[in-house]
């Protein structure tokens, strides 16, 4: 679906097409919902009176071939509280309005704001485009009430050269998340490690510079906590680096990004149920979201040297598989031993961090990986976990998380839950059982990280929606990750 900026003037129409408006709490009409209201000889008001539409966010009310509107249907958009309408709620509020009519048969959806500044305008066009995706790269048939008819979104802006030029950088990340959410949903089939470093080694078109290590080069650097990982399928396990060198000085310190890449996770020797498990071909979601960052870094130009270490693997079972009790030995010398196969992300991201800290030395790291179930039973499905060992670090991700509207909250890291992950034959051991599961995870990967800022993204929660409840993000894959991260960079590590 293309995005366009238009001028203020009459509703001029298609033979398929819908103009959206706005309404808030107590159905109150937007500036342009009266314009539109009077055009139409009341029709707006008529349809208010007879229904039960309040103008609570989420709620659409659909006029069809209203008199006096040369346009094929006129919808209200519930927005909420007008006192509280920000960008969140203009994102949603225009998604909402393309949820609307996507399937109406309107092949234009043209939106008329109250306030129609450029910002405003290119905030809208970005929240449409989100709500747009849609992963049917493996449909060969459909039938028609099912697909999606709006190919065009026109915005009206003041200024449509301003709106356009302010939505550029938006519409640079909103490639960056489809990106990620493509990522996620890709079958494991299709999208094994290899496969996932070429897809990121195309992004050296965007200017990034694209490494992968193979298992040769990562057994020479004792990587053996993520190839233990991966030894029981025929894949072969990847370490993709990417590098962003957008700062004037381009051997500045940089940012980093590590993600855990499982492209499928058949939980190993200790195999999952195989109720459910075809979701796992989002356990790479970390990877995806740091990979979708630095794409979004590259578009935007970003005035900032990044990099992002993906941890690329498949969890299989097979008679070379890692078995329960075995201990491996770490890039950074420390052993683990292994007591459930299942609890696998740690041991790819130990080495990832352990590679991006001692060969970057980094401003900061921040780790994003679908890490613990145990995090979804502790936040339930809207809320990502972050545990960090530095307070200004958190705060800037709080803040860039709420800025974004990707949730996210703190959780502690108590010392004396260590004692969890003790091992009597090794230096630690993979899992601390079911209390506190994603602490004590957390606190595995600590003890991979040096003095450096760090946080720790479990994302389990997130990284899909099944149903959705955001207008932005379609059921299935989320990017979460990228737009926060990226809001962080912008924050507070540019210039």
């Amino acid at each position: 679906m293309e995005i366009e900026f238009a001028a203020p003037g009459p509703v001029e129409g298609e033979p398929l097409s819908a103009v959206a408006v706005l309404a808030f709490d107590g159905a109150v009409l937007s500036a342009p919902a009266e314009t539109l209201d009077a055009q139409t000889s009341g029709a707006v008001s008529r349809a208010l009176a007879g229904g039960r539409f309040t103008g609570a966010k989420g709620q659409a009310l659909d006029i069809v071939a209203p008199a006096g509107l040369h346009a094929a249907r006129l919808v209200l958009v519930g927005a909420g509280d007008q006192d509280a309408f920000d960008d969140q709620a203009l994102e949603n509020a225009a998604a909402a309005a393309y949820n609307a009519v996507k399937l109406s048969g309107a092949s234009l959806l043209e939106l008329r704001l109250a306030d129609a500044s450029a910002s405003n305008a290119a905030r809208a066009g970005f929240g449409a485009r989100l709500a747009a995706y849609r992963f049917d790269r493996y449909r060969t048939t459909e039938k028609p009430e099912k697909k999606p008819s709006v190919t065009l979104t026109r915005v009206v802006a003041d200024d449509p050269d301003a709106a356009a030029l302010a939505f550029e950088p938006l519409s640079a990340l909103a490639e960056a998340i489809w990106f990620a959410r493509d990522l996620v949903s890709e079958p494991a089939n299709v999208l094994y490690p290899e496969e996932f470093a070429r897809r990121v080694k195309r992004l050296e078109d965007l200017g990034l510079e694209v490494e992968v290590l193979g298992e040769a080069e990562m057994a020479r650097l004792g990587m053996g906590a993520l190839l233990g990982v991966g030894q029981g399928s025929e894949r072969e396990s990847q370490l993709a680096i990417i590098q962003w060198r957008g700062a004037d000085d381009p051997n500045a310190q940089p940012v980093a990004f590590v993600g855990k890449g499982v492209t499928f996770d058949t939980g190993g020797i200790s195999l999952k149920p195989g109720e459910g498990m075809e979701d796992m071909k989002w356990d790479m979601g970390g990877a995806a979201a740091v990979a979708g960052v630095m794409h979004a870094l590259a578009g935007r130009k970003a005035k900032v040297n990044a990099v992002g270490i993906l941890g690329l693997v498949e969890n299989m079972p097979d008679g070379k598989a890692q078995r329960p009790g075995d201990v491996v030995t770490s890039m950074s010398g420390q052993t683990i031993e292994v007591i459930n196969t299942d609890a696998e992300g740690r041991l790819v991201l130990a080495d990832a961090l352990w590679y991006c800290q001692d060969r970057f030395k980094p401003r900061f790291m921040v780790d994003l990986a679908t890490l613990t179930g145990a995090m979804i039973i502790a936040l339930g499905l809207d809320y990502a976990g972050v545990f960090s060992n530095d307070d200004e670090l958190a705060e800037g991700l709080l803040a860039a998380a709420g800025a974004e509207g990707e949730n996210l909250w703190r959780m502690p890291l108590p010392a004396q839950y260590e004692k969890q992950i003790e091992s009597p034959i090794a230096d630690m051991k993979n899992i601390g059982g079911r209390p506190a599961g994603s602490i004590t995870a957390a606190l595995f990967l600590k003890k991979f990280v040096n003095e450096l800022p760090w946080a720790h993204l479990d994302i389990a929660p997130t990284a899909w929606k099944k149903p959705s409840t955001t207008p932005t993000i379609p059921e299935g894959a989320t990017g979460y990750g990228v737009r926060l991260l990226n809001r962080l960079v912008a924050d507070k590590y540019e210039g």
